[in-house]
């Protein structure tokens, strides 16, 4: 059985992903700057992509277990 989700974009903001992973903005930054969490620019617009919050949280849940 295979469950259908509304559609879903395919990049997020910064404000979207503190309130995914509720942190602060600071944090989502350190992840960016770092490489942990990858994102892109589109002007002046930071955008991460879905997979690569979905790998993000994937990578933690390994780590925690």
């Amino acid at each position: 059985m295979s469950i259908v989700l509304p559609e879903m974009p395919t990049a997020v903001t910064v404000p979207e992903v503190m309130a995914a992973l509720r942190l602060s903005r600071s944090k989502v930054y350190d992840l960016i700057r770092s490489g942990t969490l990858p994102s892109f620019t589109e002007g002046r617009a930071r955008r991460i992509p879905l997979d690569a919050l979905r790998t993000y949280i994937h990578n933690k849940l390994e780590e925690a277990a």
